[in-house]
């Protein structure tokens, strides 16, 4: 049978691609030296170490069938923080549990993009580079994919206002990921303000992927849907975020989205049908979770310090932006495949080249002379590893300045 050409058209995956680029190449390592994957973005801080005994408590959950969106106690938890972090009143019936906030950012456009607008094919604005979901979803729903660039020159995060009103007319969901992967960018109030109002007339909606939106520098970013709520628009916005990098849990995959009672309810409706709820433990583990502080201040504390090391070792080097939010470097190079294979075969650390998350436009990939660099180990780690990645990478051209 013929896979569909919306799928088939698709670039592979970026680990895959990066697996064979390295292929038959030895990583150069020193004696006492060990490989270093600074790749995917799977957080290794220690998980908070209460939940152990919640699980236990809920085991016997795994016999029944769970709440398809959510049980009243964890919608209730997520409920409490959103009002918490961002003095939202939201009630249970504008949220929805997730299996993590991949499948909800796809599921929502397949529940919530028109098959027409304006009497044409409807347009998706993704910013570009981009989280690879999004791309999945606009072709799921056979929208243009339309891939604004997110560059130094535009701040990191995609210019939509500058975008001709008669393709705005025809959008029906812009994508949004702040702080953002893989820059580390974050969206301002204003920059929300404007982003919202743009929606507000040209009739689209704003997915705002938050999920990094616990791991920052100085200030919490800003909500969307909070900046919304404010502006009287909160119809405008779905947001999504998750436990994974908040709480250290990537293999919970437990998340949310939250939006209008009106949004929600499409969404819910197609998870009805097709959806896969999170197991009665893991929903209490999830509540448990949303519910303390403590945990997150620690972790965000260890990432702070990470920032510090990396503005210390590569602070000097041209066109080094210091993370805002999130835990990736995105870091200049001239060609991002080259240096990733000339990192592992001179240092044996893995990076991915910035090409993989990024698509070609006009002849232009943005990503291409940078690489995505995860800072997700201990600060101990991560110090000798950056070191060892300026050595190779810049050192040249910086005059081994640290």
């Amino acid at each position: 049978m013929a896979i569909p050409e919306r799928f088939s058209n698709l670039p592979e995956y970026a680990f895959p691609r990066l697996r064979a680029l390295l292929s038959g190449i030895e990583p150069g390592l020193a004696a006492g030296e060990a490989p270093v994957v600074l790749t995917i973005g799977e957080p290794r801080h220690p998980m908070p170490d209460f939940l152990a005994e919640v699980m236990a408590a809920n085991i016997g959950g795994f016999a029944k069938y769970p709440a398809n969106e959510g049980t009243p106690g964890l919608l209730s938890a997520i409920g409490d923080w959103l009002g918490s972090r961002y003095g939202l009143d939201v009630a249970p019936d504008r949220i929805m549990a997730l299996n993590g906030t991949r499948e909800g950012l796809f599921n929502a456009a397949l529940a919530l993009c028109p098959e027409r607008k304006k009497g044409q094919r409807p347009a998706i604005l993704i910013p570009n580079p981009f989280y690879q979901v999004y791309a999945v979803a606009a072709a799921a729903v056979q929208a243009d994919p339309v891939f604004v660039p997110a560059t130094p020159e535009t701040g990191n995060l995609p210019d939509y206002m500058a975008l001709p009103p008669d393709l705005l007319d025809r959008t029906a969901i812009a994508y949004l990921c702040s702080p953002a992967n893989p820059q580390g960018a974050i969206a301002d109030r204003d920059y929300l303000e404007q982003l919202i109002a743009l929606a507000d007339r040209h009739d689209f909606l704003i997915f705002a992927d938050e999920c990094y939106s616990e791991i920052w520098r100085d200030a919490p970013p800003p909500g969307a849907l909070a900046v919304a709520t404010e502006m009287g628009l909160a119809d405008r916005v779905v947001i999504f975020n998750s436990l994974s990098k908040r709480s250290n849990l990537p293999g919970l995959r437990s998340g949310f989205a939250a939006g209008s009672a009106a949004s929600m309810a499409q969404i819910r409706r197609l998870r009805a049908y097709a959806g896969a709820p999170l197991s009665l433990p893991a929903q209490a583990v999830s509540e448990a979770a949303w519910r303390d502080e403590s945990h997150v201040a620690a972790s965000r504390a260890l990432y702070q310090q990470k920032y510090r090391i990396a503005d210390r070792v590569l602070g000097n080097v041209p066109g080094y932006r210091p993370i805002q939010g999130g835990f990736f470097l995105w870091l200049p190079v001239e060609d991002g495949e080259e240096a990733a294979r000339t990192l592992w075969a001179r240092a044996g650390i893995q990076v991915l080249p910035g090409a993989y998350l990024s698509r070609e436009v006009d002849g232009h990939n943005p990503g291409r002379g940078f690489i995505r660099v995860a800072l997700v180990a201990d600060a101990d780690a991560t110090e000798p590893a950056l070191q060892r990645l300026r050595a190779v990478l810049y050192d040249e051209t910086t005059g081994g300045e640290g």
